[in-house]
């Protein structure tokens, strides 16, 4: 300080000045004399001087700097947080305002003269906008909205009752943790804005994944509750809450009271061996799944069977509480009924998922025949699988090479290796298959309880009793096929899809029913074999696994290249096709248009 008295005009002595403010903690007169130092060096008359300004990081450098790490935080943040210190509902700029009042913000500024320490800058806005999300049971309209706390200026303004009282222990529980931001669906979303509901519904998953926390309120729960408790709670029976357990790295459960689950007072309830076998034994998945939950741990099928046991207020929250587990881009339109989950369904199908498509029951969906309108039919099992060990392969290849036509086999191959892959857009879907077509129908008896039984003679696989609520005609039999699209169980790994076809430019029309061929002209498969293995033997291989018992789906003619699939009241499992069957004429592979 003695140097800028005897030289103002001088740079010199600033860089110590502005050491010793910051150590005292006085970081805005630190930081006024460090671009005090930075703008006499830029002034000064002499070059080499000048030439001193590229050693240094000017602070509106920094801020910068700070700002983009901050937008980056931002971006996987909601878009409105609570300040749990005032109760105040904030949105970014607003967040943003109030950290450069805080000193976190002023110490990094000052802290930053020569180099930038990007590591440090993002561990302090990282560790300053963390926030802790709400997981509850909604309570229908009675929740504090977004428009009540901003009317209230504050959650503590809210008006008394049990309601306002759980938002507003949940900040204090927040504070006391030593968090500064808290979010809840209730009052954090602005429900009245169709682009603000839109986003946040399709990156809820995202929220809490990226949150520091997750705090669970089982508002059924007593404090005294034994295990068990947490299972018996209306939380585990909701849909939305299944992201909510999921997404997060930490996640702590609160009894009625607010008091810790069990009495487990540690930080992350997804360490407790005793809570993380309670949630195994509820829903069916591994603990390390849970702990470390990716959407990619689990299968389609698996996803689906958690869903189907969930509730929702509203009909489309089944679908769009599932957009973050299925990493789907469908766009929320409350007001779309049942047509929700059939786009989410569409959108999974397309991705060659067709064990979307077994299910069973009588809840055909408005939006195609192939998806129902509830996610209660994967509470049930898939169909069987024609797995075969090895040595039962060789087994039955070998019997099966004195018994079939070497030619027709390879062509019945040939017909569905080339299959294009299933399509599915706009409420249409085109749905690789094997068909088999029906040649007689007739009422079955199946007991006095059991209405709406028939037994369809189908070709190449015999006599099929099934059971549905639709009337059939029996006059016209050969309207009904019955399809088996798990083209990927029959096929082996180096068999495969025409990619390079696709459904819109296959076949529309119907097979010649002189030639029964079908047989696609592209032949370019996943990529070249990974063993080798003549065609004969491939074709033998893929006949073995469709005389194992399947599933399939019964569809009945609309129009010319139209179809729709008749619900079934149970799963419809043949149990393969006739030993004697003549490819050529009983089957054939194809892609038929559903509607």
């Amino acid at each position: 300080m003695q140097a800028i008295k005897l030289d103002p005009s001088s740079p010199w002595g600033y860089d110590k000045k502005h050491a010793a403010l910051h150590g005292l903690q006085r970081y805005d007169e630190a930081i006024a004399t460090f671009a005090d130092m930075l703008s006499r060096i830029e002034r000064s008359a002499e070059q080499d001087i000048r030439q001193l300004s590229k050693k240094y990081i000017s602070p509106s450098r920094t801020e910068k700097v700070i700002e983009d790490v901050i937008s980056g935080v931002s971006k996987k943040s909601p878009l409105v947080l609570l300040d749990v210190q005032n109760g105040r509902l904030c949105k970014g700029a607003e967040r943003l305002r109030i950290f450069k009042l805080e000193t976190q913000w002023k110490e990094l500024i000052s802290s930053v003269t020569e180099e930038l320490d990007d590591r440090r800058i993002k561990q302090v806005v990282e560790q300053y906008f963390r926030y802790v999300t709400l997981s509850h049971v909604w309570q229908g309209e009675d929740d504090p909205s977004y428009q009540d706390v901003e009317r209230a200026e504050s959650v503590d303004k809210l008006g008394s009752s049990p309601l306002n009282e759980k938002l507003r222990k949940f900040c204090q529980v927040v504070y006391k943790d030593g968090y500064r931001w808290a979010w809840s669906d209730t009052c954090c979303i602005d429900k009245t804005n169709s682009s603000v509901l839109s986003e946040s519904l399709k990156s809820m998953y995202k929220w809490y994944q990226a949150s520091a926390a997750t705090f669970v309120l089982l508002a059924d729960v007593e404090s005294s509750s034994a295990v068990g408790g947490l299972t018996g709670s209306k939380w585990m029976r909701r849909a939305w809450t299944s992201q909510e357990l999921l997404a997060p790295k930490v996640i702590r459960f609160f009894t009625r009271g607010w008091q810790p689950y069990l009495g487990d007072t540690q930080s992350n309830h997804k360490k407790s061996p005793e809570i993380m076998q309670e949630l195994v034994d509820a829903i069916g998945i591994a603990r390390q799944t849970i702990i470390t939950f990716n959407p990619n741990n689990l299968t389609a099928r698996e996803k689906l069977r958690l869903a189907s046991t969930r509730e929702a207020f509203k009909e489309e929250d089944l679908a769009y509480s599932l957009i973050g587990i299925f990493q789907s881009y469908i766009h929320p339109g409350y007001g779309e009924g049942d047509a929700a989950l059939g786009r989410l369904l569409e959108e999974i199908v397309a991705r060659d998922e067709v064990t979307v498509l077994d299910w069973a029951g009588k809840s055909s969906s408005s939006y195609n025949s192939c998806v129902p309108n509830t996610l209660a039919v994967y509470s049930q099992p898939p169909g069987p699988s024609p797995a075969m060990n090895d040595a039962e392969m060789d087994v039955r290849v070998a019997a099966l090479k004195d018994s079939l036509s070497k030619t027709d086999v390879i062509d019945i191959h040939g017909q569905i290796a080339r299959l294009p892959p299933v399509s599915f857009s706009q409420s249409r879907l085109r749905l690789p298959c094997i068909i088999f077509t029906v040649e007689t129908l007739k009422p079955q008896d199946c007991g006095s309880d059991l209405e709406g039984c028939y037994q369809a003679s189908v070709s190449g696989i015999g006599n099929v009793v099934f059971q549905t609520s639709d009337n059939l005609s029996l006059k016209e039999p050969r309207r009904l096929i019955f399809v088996h699209p798990w083209i990927h169980d029959l096929l082996d790994p180096f068999d495969g899809f025409a990619w390079g076809s696709t459904a819109d430019n296959a076949n529309d029309g119907e097979l010649d029913a002189g030639t029964g061929t079908g047989v696609r002209t592209t032949s370019s498969a996943h990529g070249p074999p990974a063993t080798t293995m003549d065609e004969y033997t491939r074709a033998l291989r893929l006949v073995a696994r469709l005389q194992q018992p399947f599933h399939v789906l019964l569809l009945q003619k609309q129009s010319k290249y139209l179809y729709k699939r008749v619900a079934a009241e149970h799963k419809i499992v043949v149990q393969g096709i006739d030993r004697s069957i003549n490819f050529a004429r009983h089957i054939h592979a194809d892609v038929k248009h559903i509607m």
